[in-house]
């Protein structure tokens, strides 16, 4: 008892440590989610298989005539309004035109000196924009131009965006709501249908060809379109390439734009379900759902705003490009 009495106090922390914060709260949240959600999947492909079977139930080329993966992207007409056959598709674009200048009549009015997040956020945009045109433009292009291309960064990042949230357009496939059929629910964004990239790409191609022959003239804008120091017999074979490099800008800014987000839409529907249904069996749509959910996340996060940001630094580009001599 003597020497246990005597003995000197034992310092706090030595020989002993507190528990982190980790051990106070046991397992993350982020690894519960991720639990959760592997559970479900492995728990869902065991039902799958026990009241559907590891069999197709159906032949591919009878799944395929019933169900079509393109009809994502069939425009049917609902109403004309003159010329115009309304379809889902301009569907879209009213409401990518909507949202974007609502928002910036938004911000606009409500500009402080002391900004809150969202003005920073547009602030931010603002400068980068910005300096996407002054690093292509001289300066009173870049004065002219920047309007047009932030809008046009704008424009199709907010189409981009609205085409990975589902809204009732499938006038293919109904349901009932209240004794009402009401479409079915879809993705879609604009850009899948070609015209809507081409007539922008269409639009850049004029301006660019424009202040092009407005710096040079007619005779020297094509002399422009020539590498410098380029001379003799090698110009008959060079010149051609040229021009046709230059009406190529136009099919790059097209295709580009449509074919990205029309891979990411179809990639996204044949694993969260289409392939399923396609080969007669629902193991295959839930087996393959996580990998239908990451790209998904894929495309809204990074691809939709990676190709607006392409399609407006190209137009910068070639506006640039078009005033400068070789």
């Amino acid at each position: 008892m003597s020497a246990v009495a005597g003995a000197p106090p034992i310092a706090p922390g030595r020989g002993t440590h507190p528990p982190s914060s980790s051990e106070k709260q046991g397992m993350s949240q982020g690894r519960k989610v991720l639990y959760w959600f592997l559970g479900v999947w492995l728990g869902g492909i065991a039902l799958f298989v026990i009241l559907f079977g590891v069999t197709a139930h159906k032949a591919p080329a009878v799944a395929s005539s019933v169900f079509s993966p393109t009809d994502e992207f069939k425009l049917d007409t609902w109403f004309k309004l003159g010329p115009i056959a309304f379809n889902k598709g301009v569907l879209y674009l009213l409401i990518t035109a909507g949202i974007t200048i609502g928002v910036m009549m938004y911000i606009a009015k409500r500009l402080q000196q002391r900004p809150g997040r969202l003005q920073v956020a547009v602030e931010m945009f603002y400068n980068f924009t910005r300096g996407m045109s002054r690093e292509n433009l001289n300066e009173d292009m870049e004065r002219k131009y920047f309007p047009l291309i932030a809008t046009i960064f704008v424009f199709i990042l907010v189409s981009n965006l609205i085409g990975y949230i589902p809204l009732p357009i499938d006038s293919g496939e109904t349901f009932r709501l209240f004794g009402v059929n009401i479409p079915s629910f879809q993705i879609y964004a604009a850009d899948t249908n070609v015209a809507f990239p081409l007539i922008l790409a269409l639009g850049v191609f004029c301006l660019f060809t424009y202040e092009g022959v407005k710096h040079h003239g007619p005779i020297g804008y094509l002399k422009s379109l020539m590498p410098g120091g380029v001379k003799g017999p090698i110009v008959l074979l060079i010149f051609p390439i040229e021009i046709l490099s230059n009406f190529l800008r136009l099919i790059s800014l097209t295709v580009r734009l449509w074919a990205n987000l029309l891979a990411g839409h179809m990639l996204i529907a044949f694993m969260g379900g289409t392939l399923g249904v396609l080969v007669g069996l629902q193991l295959v749509s839930w087996f393959l759902l996580p990998a239908g959910i990451a790209i998904f996340l894929f495309e809204a996060v990074l691809i939709a705003g990676l190709q607006a940001f392409i399609f407006a630094i190209l137009t910068a580009i070639y506006l640039g490009g078009a005033v400068e001599s070789h």
